[in-house]
């Protein structure tokens, strides 16, 4: 297994992911829209997140990892708070305390709320037996943060005329409810606007995988998904 390139003194901005990786793909799309130039380091999730190298960068061989002239982050959200404060323009977070509340509640039910709910889904999608009744506790679950999203969707974005740190955290993991598990987002008329807003964006369309790069990649999904319990 070939190992990750690792340097020893970072001169300019790097960015340890995988493309099917939905904490990976909130930091490529923001530094895709800051206009941030980062070498994207493929970490193929294979063994490579084992290696010395990278376990050297994150102890906890999870994706992403930035590394910024030698300053290392990982865990996606503190990327992307990293990223705001350091790169401010443009901006990805709003400036007026409601707005930046808005921002932070969406975050952290995306996070804390739909994120759990989607691994069962995600292992009866790949053929690993779940219980019906969880199944369906999830489905019934994950219609309640839709349709909480549905409530806070004003406008074009999660604050009206701002593309957001919300828009980028939710509207990866709706990616995956849509093209993924087939969940129909024909009753949220709002989710289902702002969706179609955010896959005609540059950012969101260079950092889409392919139907291919997803089928390639399912017999990793569905190892991790065993580990993961």
């Amino acid at each position: 297994m070939a190992s990750i390139p690792i340097l020893s003194i970072a001169t300019f901005m790097q960015l340890y992911t995988n493309r099917l990786s939905n904490n990976g793909r909130r930091v490529h799309v923001a530094l895709l829209e800051k206009g941030i130039e980062a070498e994207i380091v493929p970490v193929q999730l294979n063994g490579d997140q084992m290696t010395p190298e990278f376990l050297a960068m994150n102890p906890f061989h999870h994706v992403p990892v930035l590394v910024d002239d030698g300053f290392t982050v990982i865990e996606s959200l503190a990327i992307l708070d990293y990223l705001e404060a350091q790169y401010p323009t443009p901006p990805l977070m709003p400036t007026e305390p409601k707005a930046i509340a808005r921002v932070r509640m969406i975050e952290m039910v995306q996070v804390h709320e739909m994120t759990p709910l989607m691994y069962p889904q995600l292992k009866a999608k790949v053929g690993i037996e779940v219980p019906a009744e969880v199944l369906e506790q999830t489905t019934t679950k994950m219609a309640t943060v839709l349709q909480f999203y549905e409530q806070h969707l004003s406008e074009d974005f999660f604050v009206p005329g701002q593309f957001t740190l919300a828009d980028i955290v939710a509207g990866v993991s709706i990616t995956i409810l849509d093209a993924f598990l087939g969940v129909d987002l024909t009753p949220y008329p709002q989710i289902s606007a702002w969706y179609d807003r955010l896959s005609t964006r540059p950012s969101w369309i260079t950092t889409q995988p392919t139907p291919m790069e997803v089928m390639a990649f399912l017999p990793r999904i569905r190892t991790a998904l065993q580990r993961h319990g």
